[in-house]
């Protein structure tokens, strides 16, 4: 494995900067015949010209440019991790690597994020969605920084992570105006038969909808299953079935999809967790998406 001499790079950054090597040698307390013999040695190993001479100034090349440009980041890193360490402000914005399950519904995505943006800190957020597993592993080497989600990490999952539960609330049965009107008399029986479109069986809440289906003896004709629950709402608001919601997007939902309530079933319950490698959560966004969610979202 090749490995790069940041000493040879840092000189050389110093004199990109400063554009000459005398200015450089002042800069660093170095003679200007070792901050030279360094830049050979970084321009051997580069296999590049880095430099090019100007009158009595030096040029960066095209390759010097380019290399500059790491350097230049590699060190302002190094920097912004000292200050960080010291507890001094760095200037850049918080950034957080955010995972969504895709069974995760947007608009509870979105709620659970919003108040991460109004952090008086400047703040950048990566989403990323995926399969809950797939989050999860992605976690465990540090890609994200935490996994938003319906289900805690199970047993069998070979994380060292921890399950922040942020709040829980009962779902709602939701449907375009004409089968809500339909199936709202003598809710929940009128489901016994009612056009139906569920999440996949891999859900949580799916298998939660299959208990309370088997112990009210409730019999839905199942229409479509969906992966995606975006896509599930999009054919509930054409009038392709009954779907199902957390209860606490439903003005949301309702303006969002034209659709209406059917009835309520408290005892389905829609759990909502963040994952984090963390086991007290640090991250001031973090820490604003958990507290926000359970005194607001979820009060």
């Amino acid at each position: 494995m090749e490995w790069l001499n940041y000493h040879h790079l840092l000189y050389f950054w110093v004199v990109g900067r400063e554009g000459s090597i005398v200015r450089a040698s002042e800069h660093l307390s170095l003679t200007q015949a070792t901050i030279s013999a360094q830049i050979r040695a970084l321009e051997e190993v580069l296999g590049e010209k880095l430099f090019s001479r100007v009158g009595r100034n030096l040029a960066l090349t095209e390759m010097g440019r380019m290399v500059f440009r790491y350097a230049d980041e590699i060190f302002t890193l190094g920097r912004e991790l000292m200050d960080t360490l010291k507890g001094r402000p760095t200037g850049r914005p918080i950034r957080l690597v955010v995972g969504v399950a895709d069974v995760l519904p947007k608009l509870i995505a979105h709620r659970l994020l919003e108040p991460a943006f109004k952090l008086s800190e400047a703040i950048r957020i990566i989403c990323r969605e995926g399969k809950h597993d797939h989050l999860l592993a992605q976690l465990a080497v540090h890609e994200l920084d935490l996994v938003l989600t319906d289900a805690p990490i199970g047993s069998t999952v070979k994380v060292r992570a921890f399950s922040h539960l942020l709040g829980e609330c009962g779902v709602t049965v939701f449907g375009a105006a004409p089968l809500a009107a339909r199936y709202r008399r003598r809710f929940p029986r009128s489901l016994n038969g009612a056009p139906f479109l569920l999440p996949t069986d891999n859900t949580m809440l799916r298998r939660s909808l299959d208990h309370w289906f088997e112990a009210e003896g409730i019999r839905p004709t199942v229409i479509g299953e969906f992966e995606d629950s975006a896509l599930l709402k999009v054919f509930g608001e054409s009038g392709a079935g009954l779907f199902v919601a957390p209860s606490v997007i439903e003005a949301e939902l309702r303006r969002q999809y034209s659709v209406q309530i059917v009835g309520r079933v408290e005892a389905v319950r829609e759990r909502f967790y963040a994952i984090s490698v963390e086991r007290k959560l640090k991250n001031p966004a973090v820490v604003a998406i958990s507290e926000a969610a359970r005194q607001k979202l979820f009060d």
